[in-house]
């Protein structure tokens, strides 16, 4: 059972609940969850809460943002039940992966940045289609490579109907040209495979680069946000001290 703060200060589930836009279920199911302290109970069986547990609210809340709601719940799980350390690995496994989704963008962004601009404009060297022996010598690679990459999904080369040759338009060039890049920087196929739709869902380079804004704004937001859980979970611990 969590001591009483000396203050005394007692919180109905609806004083939880106002103070964070939520319901009173909710806050119930958040104890019932192991978010929130075990609460005690009047003679009549209400729950009683304290200032620790709107502190712990509050962390959770913080946390979601930055960890996501399962992150966040565990995280508090393992305070609560006095694992301390257990929750800080789980801190740290997020930030790991925040670092890694950077690196990732990183890539992207270097990979846009490696291609011909002319690329863009006429991938398939002016002749708007070629085939898998010229585009392997263009990229420095075999022609293996590419028929690897297209049962990966990467390139999707259409079959010519009267010799059933393999011939790669614009777009296949430019996906090619992107997973060449992307291979050079370490990435496996299965990774550089959704970054290929990517590409293609957003009708090429061009509007991927608003996209990679995008995607470089909600990261940095994230990391702020890790930051406030940081600072909320950090006050909660204190007052478990």
């Amino acid at each position: 059972m969590v001591k009483k703060l000396q203050s005394g200060v007692r919180l109905r589930p609806i004083d939880l609940a106002r103070g964070h836009g939520l319901s009173t279920q909710a806050v119930r199911n958040y104890e019932e969850d192991g978010i929130l302290p075990e609460a005690e109970r009047t003679p009549h069986g209400y729950r009683v809460y304290t200032p620790l547990h709107a502190a712990a609210l509050g962390a959770f809340l913080a946390l979601v943002p930055g960890h996501g709601h399962a992150t966040a719940a565990s995280i508090l799980r393992s305070v609560n039940r006095g694992a301390v350390d257990a929750s800080f690995r789980l801190i740290d496994e997020s930030h790991a992966q925040l670092l890694e989704d950077r690196r990732t963008l990183q890539s992207v962004e270097s990979a846009l940045h490696d291609l011909d601009p002319a690329v863009e404009a006429d991938p398939g060297g002016g002749s708007g289609h070629t085939f898998i022996g010229p585009l392997a010598h263009q990229l420095g690679i075999r022609p293996a490579t590419l028929r690897k990459w297209e049962r990966a999904g990467l390139v999707s080369p259409r079959r010519d109907p009267q010799t059933g040759y393999r011939v790669y338009d614009e777009a296949d060039v430019r996906d090619a040209r992107l997973a060449h890049q992307l291979r050079r920087g370490g990435y496996l196929l299965d990774q550089i495979a959704p970054l290929i739709t990517q590409v293609r869902s957003a009708g090429g380079l061009q509007p991927l680069e608003t996209a990679l804004a995008d995607w470089r704004s909600r990261l940095s937001a994230r990391g702020r946000a890790m930051l406030t859980g940081a600072a909320e979970l950090d006050s909660y611990l204190r007052r478990r001290e």
